[in-house]
């Protein structure tokens, strides 16, 4: 976090965006406000104690606040106590934007050439439904992350994760040319675009929480529901509509993960192979940038628990290249 350090004993200030913001009772009986404060720097627990919404405001998850407090440790981590804590205003002279962690690209520039690879597809059938689900959907996915937590859970997040399995499955095309390379792209485009209707997300392009949908229904289902009605809207050839259905539906690999379906053709196959690679090296990189070289994070859930180890042959603050 980039706060300013007021004293010795630890006193600090700054703005932040509230990731997380739980009122909570404490073992005596008071409540208090349970915080995740996060900037581009990166995200701090948090504690406003002897909380009284009369008193200190109202808050709540994706504010952009202002705070002041001591920070501790706790269990091993930092931990901010917070003193004051209020609503960024106009006179503080500060953009919202510059402390979300975001991609080094504008969504404008990733958009861009998503869709300028959609527009060299030689399947038409394939570049209309593809280009024109992501037409509709283009104001979201300029800022959308692609996770509430975990993998390019930043603004910007989801089009970062798409075009860089876009440029994979460029890759991929070249060293087999019997790939279908309009079918294995439509479904890189694709497979994670119905995230635009799985997550709360506000000013900030950060995700604050699963929506309705997202909680009953998920994205797998949801984007191959988009798929199939846009089809049908456009007259799309229907075994191509359903090729790409059946690619969003499995791009998770196996059912314990969230799959509908095992990917049952090599497109489908090659795109859950490179969803789970490029998910997989974003975490981590994440895991060991701020890391001194020999030591090893901290366990990794989404990694089956391991703990990763900085070799520190490789410079980890080169920027991922979209080029």
């Amino acid at each position: 976090m980039n706060f300013t350090q007021l004293n010795n004993n630890g006193l600090v200030d700054g703005f932040g965006i509230l990731t997380k913001c739980e009122k909570k009772t404490s073992s005596r009986g008071g409540a208090y406000l349970d915080i995740i404060l996060s900037d581009n720097d990166g995200e701090i627990s948090a504690k406003l104690w002897d909380y009284n919404e009369n008193t200190h405001g109202k808050f709540e998850p994706d504010m952009f606040v202002k705070v002041r407090g001591t920070i501790s440790q706790y269990n091993g981590a930092d931990q901010l106590r917070i003193e004051k804590m209020r609503k960024v205003t106009p006179e503080d002279n500060v953009d919202i934007t510059d402390y979300v962690r975001h991609s080094e690209y504008t969504g404008e520039y990733m958009y861009d050439k998503i869709i300028e690879t959609i527009n060299a597809f030689s399947d038409e059938d394939l570049k209309k439904l593809v280009g024109t689900i992501y037409s509709e959907n283009k104001e979201k996915l300029l800022k959308w992350p692609a996770a509430y937590k975990l993998h390019h859970a930043i603004r910007g997040g989801l089009l970062m994760h798409t075009l860089s399995i876009v440029k994979l499955c460029e890759g991929v095309c070249e060293v087999y040319p019997f790939v279908d390379k309009d079918l294995l792209l439509s479904g890189a485009i694709l497979h994670d675009i119905a995230k635009t209707l799985e997550f709360n997300v506000g000013e900030t392009g950060l995700a604050s929480g699963y929506s309705v949908e997202g909680n009953l229904i998920g994205h797998l289902v949801m984007g191959a529901m988009m798929v199939r009605e846009t089809a049908e809207k456009l007259g799309t050839d229907k075994k191509r509509a359903m090729l790409l259905e059946h690619m969003i539906l499995s791009h998770h690999g196996e059912p314990e993960f969230g799959a509908a379906v095992r990917p049952l053709f090599l497109e489908a196959e090659l795109l859950s192979e490179l969803d789970l690679m490029d998910a997989r090296v974003y975490q981590i990189h994440e895991a060991i940038t701020p890391l001194k070289e020999d030591d090893f994070s901290g366990r990794l859930w989404a990694l089956d628990n391991r703990k990763i180890y900085n070799h520190g042959l490789a410079d980890n603050k080169k920027d991922v290249d979209l080029e």
